[in-house]
């Protein structure tokens, strides 16, 4: 059977296409907004500031679906079978560099709106941010089969 990938009815009800596009919008946005962040505190520039700040809040709003289709791509390719191995340890990891993602975001809103100067830690939860962001989709790639078997 031939697929037609201009099929709308294909792209949308795909079992795991949904989850496999969205991924990296959160994962570009917060790289980014980490990067606009060292640049930032490094020249002193509040565009620079603004453009971190705006990034960080849609990369934590498109964690939502992210979570959701991933969760549903589980359901729907193993049938809801109890997780182990590499799909169970991206699941978690999933999950913590979501709660990373929405933690860094709260940090910068909540110095926003209280005029404070961002905290210096704040760059080590970015960084853990952006090495847990980087493991999950490493094993993200190998589920999906573009690391190696999947």
């Amino acid at each position: 059977m031939r697929v037609n990938p201009f099929d709308l009815k294909t792209v949308l009800l795909a079992k795991h296409a949904q989850h496999v596009v969205l991924i990296h919008f959160p994962i570009a946005l917060f790289i980014a907004a980490v990067g606009f962040d060292l640049i930032a505190q490094w020249t002193k520039r509040r565009g620079l500031a603004d453009a971190a700040y705006y990034n960080l809040f849609v990369a934590a709003i498109s964690t939502l679906p992210v979570l959701v289709t991933g969760l549903l791509a589980w359901q729907f390719q193993l049938e809801g079978q109890k997780l182990k191995g590499i799909l169970l340890l991206h699941l978690m990891l999933a999950c913590a560099s979501s709660v990373v993602i929405w933690l860094v975001w709260w940090v910068h809103f909540r110095t926003r709106r209280r005029a404070e100067v961002l905290p210096s830690y704040r760059l080590a939860l970015e960084f853990l941010g952006v090495g847990l962001v980087a493991l999950t989709g490493h094993l993200g790639g190998f589920l999906s089969g573009v690391n190696g078997p999947g």
